[in-house]
């Protein structure tokens, strides 16, 4: 019995220290070593493979508990109207001065400052363009209750119509894109400087055809615009739901959708 506990401690210990390498390979051997001492946990606990399986299966089965609680509750509103507004305090967005200055020295003209929010979910847009005006640049910052976060984002678009996105969104996104939005995800954690040149050799690949220019008085409703855009696509794919008059909430579908998402990010991530 000593013997089978050990075991189980040192599996632990093992995915831990493999965990705690910078290499993606080892990282992601220790977020695997995890689940694999659960399962060896649960074996030793209830004797049998089942139980072992059912200790797991905890680590697919956790995000329901989110799920349920949370995103299922959730109301948003369906029309989302950025409205000019002062950047957040230092306090509440420390790295916002040097994201800035950053983008800045990347080439990029500071336009406005933008932001939606509803009840406790609120997100902040720092908007940026190109010297060419071919390009936007976006600090967002999310806040949702206590969960805050932020992003960089680049979007272009084509001559065509597609919209082509460079971002660092840190997470798989909890919507689905419109089918004329192309992601291009900048992973590992590089600078603005990193992810301009990363859009720029993504434009070169996916806009064969040019770039439409972008007015400074329609950069907000743009965005504005595509946010619907989202919405609306979601809605007709059965992500989302009307939950009265100008709000939505997520299906069952859409639950299962975020779901998922989640098992990508574990792939990701480990």
């Amino acid at each position: 019995m000593l013997s089978e506990v050990l075991l189980v401690a040192g599996a632990g210990m093992l995915s831990a220290a493999l965990r705690s390498f910078r290499h993606p390979a080892l990282f992601r051997a220790g977020t695997f070593g995890f689940v694999l001492t659960s399962f060896l946990a649960g074996w030793l606990v209830g004797g049998s493979a089942w139980t072992g399986g059912l200790f797991a299966s905890t680590w697919f089965l956790l995000p329901w508990l989110e799920i349920l609680t949370r995103a299922r509750k959730l109301r948003l509103p369906l029309d989302r109207q950025l409205e000019s507004c002062a950047p957040p305090p230092r306090a509440a967005f420390p790295a916002f001065p040097e994201l800035s200055e950053e983008m800045e020295s990347g080439g990029f003209e500071h336009v406005e400052d933008a932001s939606w929010h509803h009840e406790d979910t609120r997100q902040f847009y720092r908007l940026f363009w190109s010297a060419d005006r071919t390009t936007a640049g976006a600090i967002c910052l999310v806040e949702q209750s206590e969960f805050v976060f932020y992003y960089i984002a680049l979007r272009s678009r084509a001559a065509d119509g597609r919209l082509l996105i460079t971002w660092n969104y840190p997470f798989s996104y909890g919507l689905q894109q419109m089918p004329n939005t192309i992601l291009n995800r900048a992973t590992g954690e590089k600078s603005i400087l990193e992810m301009i040149r990363l859009h720029r050799a993504f434009l070169e690949r996916e806009a064969g055809a040019g770039l439409r220019p972008m007015e400074e008085s329609s950069l907000r409703a743009e965005i504005q615009d595509d946010l619907r855009g989202q919405l609306d696509h979601n809605l007709a794919c059965g992500i989302l739901k009307k939950a009265g008059e100008s709000t939505i909430c997520y299906t069952v579908r859409g639950m299962f959708f975020l779901w998922f998402q989640f098992l990508r990010d574990f792939v990701r991530f480990s």
